[in-house]
């Protein structure tokens, strides 16, 4: 009766750690935020948002609602694409992200950030978003080897290469309603302004 006890004991203690070890790997995060740099300098490659969905949380399609700042602090860009479950979008820094800034200034760095949603925040309607988890983002980051000061402004650095990529999962973040809200004015002044959001590259385009 005692090993019977003491087996019951050790399926009871599997069991709850079990449960709790899966508890652990359940991600909620629905924002996520990372960084680009190099973007159009001479002799740098392009660098690539990449996106995904896990098709686990919702079982449907979701919306990788795209963010693009300045290093200024100042939305440039900002668009809705599609994500199909299982999907795999891949975004282009250069040609699909920052193409159209509001300001007609191409930015050479800045922050990315996106919003998981079941519903697209597009122009001109411009839906509330939905957040929902199932997306996971990733991106390839540009690192020159070479720091100099600018001979025009000598407090200015100024990036070259040679160049090679790296490549991060972008950061879980917090969305409060404050932030979803100040984003979300911040796309619809920026198409009221430029009318030209940017672009997302088909999912069977990927590269």
């Amino acid at each position: 009766m005692k090993k019977l006890g003491f087996l019951i004991l050790l399926t009871a203690m599997a069991a709850m750690l079990g449960g709790a070890a899966q508890a652990q790997y359940v991600d909620n995060s629905v924002f996520f935020t990372t960084y680009y740099s190099g973007n159009g300098l001479t002799g740098a490659p392009d660098a690539t948002l990449r996106v995904i969905n896990d098709g686990g949380s919702t079982a449907g399609n979701l919306y990788a609602d795209i963010y693009v700042f300045d290093d200024s602090e100042e939305l440039t860009q900002c668009c809705s694409c599609l994500v199909t479950p299982d999907g795999l979008l891949s975004e282009s820094v250069k040609l699909n992200l920052t193409a159209n800034p509001l300001r007609g200034i191409v930015n050479n760095r800045g922050v990315i950030k996106v919003v998981s949603s079941t519903t697209p925040f597009v122009a001109p309607t411009f839906a509330t978003e939905s957040p929902s988890a199932g997306l996971r983002v990733w991106m390839t980051h540009i690192q020159g080897t070479k720091v100099t000061l600018s001979p025009g402004n000598p407090v200015v650095p100024v990036v070259s290469g040679p160049f090679f990529i790296t490549e991060t999962l972008a950061a879980d973040s917090n969305l409060g309603p404050g932030e979803q809200g100040l984003i979300e004015n911040l796309c619809k002044f920026d198409y009221l302004l430029s009318g030209k959001p940017c672009t997302c590259q088909p999912e069977d385009y990927d590269f």
